[in-house]
C-alpha cells in the first residue's frame, strides 16, 4: 500500500470509528447505559486494532471481513473480542456439561446484552447509510444466526430487541431498554447489598 493510500485510509477508518461510537453512545444514553457508552470499543484505537483497520478499510462493511479474506483469519477481530464484552463471541466457552456441543455461549449480563444492541443498531446505520431502516438490524442478524454460538437467553433477549426495533420503532425500544436497565441495576443493587450484609463488609446493617 503507498504512503498516500495509507494516510487516506487512516483518516477514513478513524472517521468511521468515531461517527460508529458516537452513534453506539447515544443509543447507551437513551438506555441508561452511560458508563458502557463512555467506553465502548476503544480498544479499536489500540495499533493491533486501528493498523489492521487502515489496511483492510472498505468503507460499507467491517475491514475485519476483509483481512480474515485476505488471511485466513484477523488478528483485529481475535483482540477486539476478547476485551470488549458487549460482543457475544467475548461469552464463548467450553461447556460445563461436557455435551458433544464443545464449546457453547455463556449466560451474558443484561447490561452487555444491551449494549449489544445498541452496538449492532450503530453498525447498520454507517454502513448502510440511506439505506438504514428500523428493520436492518434484524435483517443482518437474520442473516448470519445460524452462525452465532448463543446462550439460549441472551438469543431471546436480542431477538426480542431486535423484532421489537423493527416493529414498533426506536422510540418505544429504547424506552423499553431504559426500563429494562433500570430493573437490571435495581437487581445487582439489591443483590450486592444482600451479600455484603451476610459479610458485614460494607457496613449496609446500619
Amino acid at each position: 500500500m503507498k504512503i498516500k493510500d495509507y494516510f487516506s485510509n487512516a483518516k477514513k477508518h478513524l472517521s468511521v470509528i468515531n461517527r460508529h461510537r458516537k452513534e453506539v453512545r447515544k443509543n447507551c444514553f437513551r438506555c441508561g447505559l452511560y458508563k458502557q457508552g463512555l467506553l465502548h470499543d476503544l480498544s479499536k484505537y489500540s495499533w493491533t486494532e486501528f493498523s489492521k483497520g487502515v489496511i483492510y478499510f472498505q468503507g460499507d462493511r467491517s475491514p475485519n471481513d476483509a483481512e480474515r479474506e485476505a488471511k485466513g483469519y484477523t488478528s483485529a477481530w481475535l483482540h477486539h473480542k476478547g476485551r470488549n464484552k458487549h460482543h457475544l463471541e467475548y461469552w464463548v466457552d467450553y461447556d460445563v456439561k461436557k455435551s458433544a456441543a464443545g464449546m457453547v455461549g455463556m449466560k451474558m449480563p443484561d447490561n452487555y446484552i444491551i449494549e449489544m444492541f445498541c452496538d449492532r443498531v450503530a453498525a447498520s446505520k454507517i454502513y448502510q447509510g440511506d439505506k438504514y431502516t428500523d428493520a436492518s438490524p434484524l435483517q443482518y442478524y437474520e442473516k448470519g444466526k445460524g452462525k452465532y454460538i448463543l446462550h439460549p437467553y441472551v438469543k431471546k433477549k436480542l431477538e426480542l430487541l431486535l423484532t421489537m426495533l423493527a416493529e414498533k420503532g426506536e422510540k418505544y425500544t429504547f424506552a423499553y431498554a431504559h426500563k429494562w436497565v433500570k430493573e437490571y441495576k435495581k437487581r445487582q443493587r439489591k443483590s450486592c447489598c444482600c451479600k455484603c450484609c451476610t459479610c458485614g463488609g460494607c457496613g449496609c446493617k446500619s
